[in-house]
């Protein structure tokens, strides 16, 4: 039984590095909402062995990934009591190894893998990073047989496409803080922007055209993450909503700076985020269909999907089938 205080101390975590995530995180139900305060709280603690300050040399942080992936699956013993919670989380829920493998193993690509030259590498990674995340995130939801494989393939999307956004609005820290470039190269080439001019920040229209490219790319996936709430716990789909929400409207700042996120980093406000969420919660009493409230607080969504599920033609986005 996962005991309060680690659940207390998993939460301190997730209220401290992932704000965003934590508001959407509280409208779960209890018996989900801990373990997902469980579940971040390792994820943090391995992405923090590569990325934080004071960090090791390389040798050591594959030391330290490889003494926190057994710990997680409960092959060794730990006296951290967010890892002794994890393995418990993981074994109750029936997590697969094989996400929890996935996860460290993108960890330790950071610590000697700064570039990726096209998506389909970028994609490689987030299957580690972040769709074994919203893997690991519907198993906690203890769905049925049928329902579990009706949702996973949108968890995996969906999570593929927090990250991305995630990328989109870090270019900046990213290269400043980690010296890394998450976007794919092969699409700064296509708009004549070249690494090194990332490197050195200097944002023009060819960055903000690469930006815009990626950013049409994640909101496909948006689509179809969001189109697979409906098979999630009626009790937890709000939440997983609002986080899209949330997460989407990152979008909204970004173009409304005219897709400069190497000279800035752009934010939620509280206020914002609080306003996302009444609204949210209200258009959510008169309506439970995920897509449609998303779509409704998601105005200038892009490229948008008819009831029908087509995109808009015309609207100077790429299509894809």
């Amino acid at each position: 039984m996962v005991e309060q205080k680690q659940v207390a101390r998993s939460k301190r975590i997730q209220r401290r590095t992932g704000k965003t995530f934590h508001v959407a995180t509280r409208l779960l139900p209890q018996r989900i909402r801990h373990p997902t305060y469980v579940l971040y709280g390792f994820f943090r603690i391995a992405d923090e062995v590569v990325d934080a300050e004071d960090t090791g040399t390389p040798a050591e942080q594959r030391a330290e990934l490889d003494r926190l992936r057994a710990a997680a699956l409960g092959e060794e013993p730990t006296d951290d009591p967010v890892l002794e919670a994890f393995a418990e989380v993981v074994e109750r829920n029936d997590i697969p190894d094989e996400d929890v493998h996935s996860f460290v193993d993108a960890m330790a690509s950071d610590i000697d893998t700064d570039r990726y030259e096209t998506y389909a590498d970028l994609e490689a990674y987030m299957d580690g990073s972040a769709a074994a995340v919203g893997r690991m995130m519907t198993a906690i939801m203890d769905l049925d047989p049928e329902e579990e494989a009706e949702a996973l393939p949108h968890a995996t999307k969906l999570g593929e496409a927090f990250q991305m956004t995630n990328f989109l609005r870090d270019v900046r820290e990213d290269v400043v803080e980690r010296d890394r470039i998450y976007l794919p190269l092969e699409t700064l080439r296509r708009h004549g922007v070249s690494e090194q001019q990332i490197l050195d920040l200097e944002f023009d229209e060819d960055v903000a055209a690469a930006i815009r490219e990626e950013m049409a790319r994640t909101e496909r996936l948006y689509e179809e993450g969001v189109a697979g709430i409906k098979y999630l716990p009626e009790d937890c789909q709000l939440a997983v909503l609002l986080s899209a929400v949330l997460y989407v409207d990152h979008h909204r700042l970004i173009r409304n700076r005219g897709y400069d996120t190497v000279s800035t980093t752009p934010e939620l406000s509280l206020t914002r985020k609080l306003s996302l969420l009444v609204r949210t919660r209200w258009k959510w009493q008169w309506n439970k269909d995920p897509e449609a409230v998303f779509y409704d607080m998601c105005t200038d969504f892009e490229p948008r999907r008819d009831r029908h599920g087509h995109g808009p033609h015309g609207a100077g986005v790429p299509q894809t089938d």
